[in-house]
Formats: C-alpha cells, sequence, structure tokens
C-alpha cells in the first residue's frame, strides 16, 4: 500500500494547517494585488477559434508603464514572445489555412520552446502586472488551460478586455473587431494576426483609449475594471 508523504510538522497545530492550505492554495491561484505601475498587453495564437479545444501555439506580450505624469507609455524594451512547442501527433490533422493566419509553420511549431519552459517564463515576465487583451476572454482561456495541464496553476485574475473599454467609451452597441477600432484611430498594423503585431497595434489602442479615461478621471486599475464592466449597460451588449 502507497503512503501519503508526512506532513509537514507545523501543519500539526491550527495556525500550521491554515498556513500550509495557503501556501498550497497560493500555488494554484496567483492573489496578489494589481501592480499599479507596469501594464501587460498580451496575444495569443492558436491552432483555432475555440479556446476551449484548440492549442496554444505563441504568446506575446508588451508592457505599459507610467512616465510621472502618469501617462501610458508602451516600454518596448520590455516585451515578451514564445512559440510553443506542439506535440509530434501524426493523427492529428494540419489546418493549413490556420497556419496561413499566424505564419506558425510546422517547422516553427516543433522547434518551439517546451510548454512548461515557455508558461513558467511567462508567469515570470508577467508578475502581478494586470493583463490586458482585445478579446481578453479567448487568451485567458488558452492560456489558463495550458497553465493548467503543464504546471497544474492559473494566472492571476487581474485580466480586462480591451474591446469591452472601447465599447463603453463610445457607447459601441454592437461587438466590433481590433482591425474596426484601428481604422477608428489610424492604427496600422505590419503583420495583422501575428501575435507580436497584434500586441503593439492592442497596445497603440489602449494609448488613443487613454485620454477618454482621463475625461472620466480613471487612472487606475480598479477604474478601469468599474468602466469595462458598465458594458451589460450598453443596448444589444447585455447579454455579455
Amino acid at each position: 500500500m502507497r503512503r501519503s508523504a508526512p506532513l509537514p510538522p507545523a501543519v500539526h497545530s491550527h495556525v500550521g494547517w491554515k498556513a500550509y492550505w495557503q501556501a498550497r492554495f497560493a500555488r494554484v491561484f496567483d492573489l496578489r494585488p494589481p501592480n499599479g505601475e507596469r501594464w501587460v498587453i498580451v496575444d495569443v495564437e492558436s491552432s483555432g477559434l475555440n479556446p476551449n479545444k484548440d492549442r496554444l501555439l505563441s504568446i506575446a506580450a508588451c508592457a505599459v508603464r507610467f512616465d510621472v505624469q502618469g501617462k501610458p507609455v508602451v516600454a518596448m524594451s520590455d516585451s515578451f514572445e514564445v512559440v510553443i512547442r506542439q506535440p509530434e501527433n501524426p493523427q492529428q490533422a494540419v489546418d493549413k489555412n490556420n497556419i496561413l493566419i499566424h505564419g506558425i509553420g510546422l517547422g516553427a511549431q516543433r522547434t518551439g520552446v517546451h510548454a512548461q519552459e515557455a508558461l513558467l517564463a511567462f508567469l515570470e515576465y508577467v508578475g502581478n502586472s494586470p493583463l490586458l487583451a482585445f478579446h481578453s476572454w479567448f487568451d485567458e482561456i488558452l492560456i489558463n488551460r495550458a497553465l493548467k495541464k503543464e504546471l497544474g496553476r492559473l494566472t492571476h485574475k487581474h485580466w480586462l478586455d480591451l474591446e469591452h473599454l472601447a465599447a463603453v467609451l463610445h457607447q459601441e452597441n454592437h461587438q466590433l473587431p481590433l482591425d474596426i477600432w484601428m481604422q477608428r484611430y489610424d492604427i496600422t498594423c505590419q503583420a495583422r494576426h501575428q501575435a507580436a503585431a497584434d500586441v503593439l497595434a492592442t497596445a497603440q489602442l489602449f494609448l488613443k483609449l487613454w485620454p477618454l479615461l482621463v475625461r472620466r478621471k480613471a487612472r487606475d486599475w480598479k477604474s478601469l475594471k468599474r468602466i469595462a464592466a458598465a458594458l451589460v449597460t450598453l443596448p444589444g451588449r447585455r447579454g455579455y
């Protein structure tokens, strides 16, 4: 019969039990408060459009820092990009049309960084910085699925959907794609649908939205979350 590993000595006290379970919980759920000085824009590429089934192929991110006047600035020197190595599976169908969109060929997929190493590097890069993404639910599901499978944990809870924020600020009742917002603000993208390029376009959109946030006296993470949550008050968006 297999024996369980002995518990740490401190666990045998009430305080010890509490500390023990808090430590185990913290390894799965990151409950640190959001960093107020550094936020991270993130984008992913995947093997398909279903985040609950398809595979995470790559992650790109860049940091936004705040200058002495509280204005956000994209920190180009503080960025992250990784292609995750995909397992060789002869029975797995290859979607060539999908490869044409994101540009990550089979060679790049087979020679990428091992999943555990890539995901640990991403978590270290992010730290407790809040995460912003356009349609963040897609990125969050894909990343957390991979994290749970490879490392048995999740990202922190500080995510914000930039599409929700843009919609509320512009009182836009319809869900618009990133391309439309880019056109509205005259944002160019060198290689659309590639994570590194898309993350810069998303960061530019955030900078364009900042003056509207300042008018609402929203300069911190909590204020942005409150504004984005008002999406449900827009006609046509009440089901979100």
